[in-house]
């Protein structure tokens, strides 16, 4: 599925809507929680809020900066 969303000005930041076929899919309503994450390639993932998905997230965020020096000279 590609949908094309401007950004748009809202306020002094800057936003998308998401179509309401993107929230149907993503089984989410007014007021749920997303999550956005890095994916490859300059991209963005968006999660809907799921149990225990905050948690699983700190955890890895947690890794990552306690093996920042590992991780780093893995991926050369």
């Amino acid at each position: 599925m590609a949908i094309e969303a401007k950004v748009r000005k809202i306020g002094n930041s800057l936003g998308i809507v998401l179509p309401k076929e993107v929230l149907q899919s993503m089984k989410v309503e007014e007021g749920a929680s997303l999550y956005l994450s890095e994916a490859p390639r300059c991209s963005i993932r968006i999660h809907a809020e799921k149990p225990h998905f905050k948690k699983k997230m700190e955890a890895a965020e947690d890794i990552m900066r306690r093996y920042r020096n590992t991780f780093r000279e893995l991926a050369e």
